[in-house]
């Protein structure tokens, strides 16, 4: 079972209307909006997929890493190491 599996219609809700929201970019461009509205809207699917991103390592740290932790061993170790990675990725994005 993964962390966010208690979530996970949330955040499958969360996605689909995250996807009706691209969508409706595509259709301001398609329409020739005016540029800022654009990016306005791009940077609110942005920011959304954010939290999705931030809520399912939250979920991640709480349920796997810290089960992990518990195990020890080399599941700790990678485990910690795929917490960081994805952490990194998360601040260059």
């Amino acid at each position: 079972m993964h962390g966010y599996s208690e979530h996970k219609e949330d955040h499958l809700k969360r996605l689909r209307r995250i996807e009706g929201q691209v969508r409706g970019i595509s259709r301001m461009i398609d329409e020739d909006q005016y540029c800022i509205d654009v990016l306005t809207q791009l940077s609110a699917v942005t920011r959304a997929l954010q939290s999705v991103a931030l809520g399912l390592l939250d979920e991640h740290l709480s349920h796997c890493v810290v089960a992990a932790a518990r195990a020890g061993g080399a599941e700790q170790e990678t485990k910690l190491r795929e917490a960081s990675e994805a952490i990194a990725r998360l601040v260059r994005s």
